[in-house]
This record gives structure tokens, C-alpha cells and sequence, in this order.
């Protein structure tokens, strides 16, 4: 799977008429593959989907909306996207960004999405994700390295931790896949606002837009 979203994303309306309740959806889209919709049924649930005490987050963290982004390192769009993002959890406030990361563009892709996962072990998954997504061009191995150690990180720890916690990062990576695959995406980034599935970037507007909806659909509840 190498696909990525266009750019030109969603109209929050059309986002509107996809909203999509967290529990049980995994069931619901993955009927003809029942092997995987088991295994799914494990990882999909609101609690897991949201608040995966393994995933990282920032934003405000006791905000009364989340958004949840699934995104790959090497994907232009997911490095377009992300100040925006920023911008929009910074300027509401109210607000937790979920980072789900899903390297499905290849094998160095996987290799960022672990050493950033590893540094979460020394506290410094942001620094590492700051570092990985806000780059122009494409990542090598050499490049993550070096990404990593100029945003502070001390290598010799993050190669010792990402090959002490391969498996457990390894499931981390797992149930984001399977969730993503649940809900229907088909390349990154993809987003979960509140309750509202996004399967592709918005602008700034929008996003304010969908997070004002989804507000709206809580209070609704």
C-alpha cells in the first residue's frame, strides 16, 4: 500500500455525512475478512482508537475533542498538513492531537516510525517527530539518524531502547494499521475528529469546521 491522499482532501459537508461511530466499526467494514475483523475488533475500540496509553499525543491532553492522525514520515502531504495541525490545536486550545504513526511507504518509513517511537523512552518523541516531519525531502536511514541526534536525542540510548522495545513498538505500529484499515483508510494522512472520519488533509478552515461539528454531535449525545 503506497497510496496518499490528494491534497485537496475533503469538504468538511462531505465530511459531515461520513461520520462514523468509534465502537464496533471495525465489524461493520471488514465482514468478508473475518480472521482480520477478529483481530480488529481487539484494537477498535474507543478507548484504544482514542486514548492508547502507548501513543503519543499532545495538544491539550485534557481536551474535549481529539483529533487522531494517521501518518507516515515520507508522506508530503502529512509534512504539509502537520504546522497547520499544530496551528489549529494550538489556536482552539481545547484540543488533544493523537499521533498514530502508519509507515506504509516503505521500509525506511517503518524505520522512523520506530526510532520515534523509541525515543519516547527518554521523553523525546516529540522532539524526534518535529525533527522527522517537518523535513522537504525524502528520508534515508542516514537522514532519520541524523535528524534525530541534531534534535537532541542521545543515539546511543535510542538504538539501545528501539532494540529493547522492538516487539512492543511493533505492536503499537500493528494497531494502528489494523484501525486505519478498519475505518476504511487508504493513505495518509487520515483523521478521526470526535467522531467524524477524515480520510484525507483539510485546510485550516475546515478543520475548524469539523472540530466546531463535532462539538456539536457531543453535545447532540
Amino acid at each position: 500500500m503506497k497510496r496518499t491522499n490528494h491534497p485537496a482532501g475533503i469538504s468538511p459537508v462531505h465530511t459531515r455525512r461520513q461520520a462514523l461511530g468509534l465502537l464496533g466499526a471495525g465489524a461493520a467494514l471488514l465482514t468478508s475478512r473475518p480472521a482480520l475483523a477478529q483481530r480488529v475488533d481487539d484494537v477498535l475500540t474507543e478507548a484504544l482508537v482514542l486514548r492508547d496509553p502507548d501513543v503519543p499525543a499532545t495538544g491539550n491532553l485534557d481536551g474535549d475533542i481529539n483529533i487522531v492522525e494517521w501518518f507516515d514520515y515520507n508522506c508530503p502531504y502529512c509534512r504539509k498538513v502537520a504546522p497547520e495541525i499544530q496551528q489549529v490545536v494550538q489556536d482552539d486550545g481545547k484540543v488533544r492531537l493523537v499521533l498514530k504513526d502508519w509507515p506504509i511507504l516503505g521500509e525506511v518509513s517503518k524505520f522512523a516510525a520506530r526510532m520515534a517511537l523509541a525515543a519516547k523512552y527518554q521523553d523525546k518523541y516529540m522532539a524526534a517527530h518535529e525533527a522527522l516531519i517537518g523535513v522537504s525531502s525524502k528520508l534515508t536511514e542516514p537522514r532519520v539518524r541524523e535528524l534525530l541526534a541534531g534534535a537532541g536525542l542521545d543515539m546511543d540510548r535510542l538504538n539501545r531502547d528501539a532494540a529493547a522495545n522492538a516487539n512492543a513498538i511493533d505492536k503499537i505500529l500493528a494497531r494502528n494499521h489494523d484501525q486505519a484499515i478498519a475505518f476504511g483508510f487508504k493513505g495518509t494522512p487520515s483523521f478521526i475528529v470526535g467522531k467524524f472520519r477524515v480520510p484525507g488533509i483539510l485546510t485550516m478552515a475546515e478543520f475548524e469546521t469539523v472540530i466546531a461539528d463535532a462539538r456539536k454531535a457531543k453535545k447532540a449525545n
